[in-house]
């Protein structure tokens, strides 16, 4: 009997064990195409033809992964970028409705500075940043891509740059320090 409650235990703890309709539910992300094109490779008669997309996906309340996926159809290219950017989810720590610090990562080529913006500034980036920081739900960020126009390369600098983000303690204003 011990025997198999163990195996039973194991089997709901695992990292690929479903999880109930609801759970999924609520878990609803917003999906943007970064890039879509038309790759080809030279085989033995002749080329094959394929699509590549990659798909950011995000929840704008601090969640934002991508996916790069090639198929021999568009939507199924979609498809398997959409799952593939489900399971590289990062979580953005935000400070006072803006990054905590400011972070300059670099990929490949590509080199992506973020820098951190007083309140009502919005989101200042171009095209593949600000698509990241939007799906993120950053609502002030001031950004800057150097290097590299592969926005592939740029929209991998930006997530590793938002995954090198420390998380800050917001501050605490003066009449709560005078009372403890």
């Amino acid at each position: 009997m011990a025997a198999t409650n163990t195996s039973t235990n194991r089997s709901s703890s695992r990292r690929g064990a479903r999880r109930p309709a609801s759970e999924s539910q609520e878990r609803e992300f917003d999906q943007k195409t970064i890039e879509l094109s038309r790759v080809s490779r030279v085989m033995a008669g002749g080329k094959r033809m394929r699509f590549r997309a990659c798909i950011a996906i995000g929840d704008h309340k601090g969640q934002v992964g991508i996916g790069v996926a090639k198929a021999a159809d568009v939507p199924l290219a979609i498809s398997k970028a959409v799952a593939i950017a489900r399971k590289n989810l990062i979580r953005i720590p935000l400070y006072e409705d803006t990054l905590p610090h400011a972070v300059r990562t670099k990929f490949g080529a590509a080199s992506v500075l973020l820098k951190p913006a007083p309140k009502g500034t919005g989101i200042i980036a171009g095209g593949a940043v600000r698509s990241i920081l939007e799906l993120g739900g950053v609502p002030n960020v001031v950004s800057k891509m150097l290097g590299s126009k592969n926005k592939i390369n740029n929209v991998k600098a930006t997530i590793r740059a938002l995954s090198e983000l420390q998380t800050r303690a917001p501050r605490q204003l003066n009449s709560e320090k005078d009372n403890s």
